[in-house]
């Protein structure tokens, strides 16, 4: 049915064999550490909470020493977050607040809605339990426990875990070098004029914001003129010092296309033409060191393809265990009677409902599509979609970082 045109899954398994995880491990301040792919596993040096302390603003106390509601306690001390807690006297209370430290011998706290200060006292109008409102030692996370793992991407949750346990600066894999560049005699940057056949050069901008999103070092070597030796000469520039070369279109076989000639004369290449809509021409090889891909020059199909096959092949190169994107499984608001013999991916949102909804033009040059959509409905080949039936959902949060 796809005579010639490789599966998708096939490959995305075989681009992931490709990739070559960075080594090098550098630390860096916990604070600035977002984007970055832990290479060490950490296991918390501290208790979470380090002591027993009050999870409410209220009154430590003895259950034992309130045997009936009503009952009135001379206040001994008052412990405030951060203070110091002195051993709690027999039939007393202590006056105490969220995040201070338990007084021995207390064994609840009882909320502050539910006292009545008087004076040098206070009546307790509730019959606590043993440890009502008390966060425990070690109740969260133990010490010495495992965290956070080695392969995870730092997003600000794990910076604020790490920095909860005191781990002021994380060990992670130097960031992945990219360099970038555009082919084309009709490129021309926005902010010059648009002469008659031209067209800006979008992919540029969106490689580097995709790759840039992906905590990627970007080299961007600009537009390399449609000539061989021009192009041999960016390739050979572009694998000095970096991991990938990224490029868009030029890898056909026309005239002008001279990135595959070029490629395959610095290096080797090998050109795969996938079962995908939008999509379908892919190039892997390498120049000298570096990986290189070659993405679709249509900016749609660029977009989609960077998103689903260059992403993971890219996060497994950066050291992420779980490269591959989460789907969601959301009831279709759309019908899709005459589906490709490809697999497709269609730009999608989610409406007031919660149900997928589609751009009206799904065409490869609807460049306006991605800006639109949340994210990107995964349809499989021949397969008709049905109003109300489930779909598979790749929501940007999973796609794009």
């Amino acid at each position: 049915m796809n005579a010639g045109l490789l599966p998708f899954d096939e490959a995305l398994e075989r681009l992931l064999g490709y990739a070559r995880p960075v080594r090098e491990i550098e630390e860096v301040d916990t604070l600035i550490a977002a984007g970055r792919v832990l290479a060490v596993n950490q296991r918390s040096p501290i208790a979470q909470p380090p002591m027993d302390n009050s999870a409410m603003d209220g009154y430590a106390l003895r259950v034992v020493d309130v045997p009936a509601v009503g009952t009135r306690l001379p206040v001994s001390q008052r412990i405030a977050a951060g203070g110091v807690a002195h051993p709690l006297a027999a039939g007393t209370a202590a006056r105490i607040f969220t995040g201070a430290p338990l007084p021995a011998g207390a064994d609840a706290v009882v909320m502050q809605e539910l006292c009545e200060h008087q004076g040098d006292s206070v009546v307790i109008n509730h019959l606590p339990q043993a440890g009502e409102s008390v966060r425990r030692m070690g109740e969260d996370i133990a010490a010495g426990a495992e965290v956070l793992t080695q392969g995870c991407r730092l997003r600000a949750p794990e910076m604020a875990l790490a920095a909860s346990l005191g781990l002021a600066r994380l060990p992670v894999y130097r960031r992945l070098r990219v360099a970038i560049f555009s082919t084309g005699s009709e490129l021309v940057m926005p902010g010059e004029p648009l002469r008659p056949g031209a067209i800006y050069n979008s992919n540029r901008y969106m490689l580097r914001g995709l790759l840039a999103g992906l905590g990627c070092e970007v080299t961007d070597l600009g537009i390399v003129p449609d000539n061989l030796e021009a192009t041999r000469k960016a390739l050979r520039e572009a694998a000095e010092g970096h991991d990938l070369i990224v490029t868009s279109g030029g890898v056909s076989v026309g005239e002008e296309d001279h990135v595959k000639p070029a490629v395959e004369a610095e290096g080797s290449l090998d050109m795969w033409r996938i079962a995908m809509k939008p999509g379908k021409p892919l190039a892997y090889g390498r120049v000298h060191a570096a990986a290189f891909v070659g993405l679709p020059g249509n900016p749609v199909s660029g977009f989609v393809t960077f998103l689903t096959m260059l992403r993971p092949f890219v996060l497994a190169s950066q050291g992420v265990r779980q490269p591959l994107p989460r789907a969601l499984s959301l009831p279709a608001a759309f019908d899709w009677p005459r589906p490709d013999r490809r697999r497709e991916f269609l730009r999608a949102r989610l409406d007031a409902h919660g149900h997928v909804e589609l751009f009206p033009n799904q065409g490869a040059a609807a460049l306006q599509s991605t800006t639109w959509a949340e994210g990107l409905v995964d349809v499989p080949a021949a397969t008709p979609v049905r109003r109300g039936e489930l779909v598979r959902f790749l929501p940007y949060g999973e796609l794009l970082y």
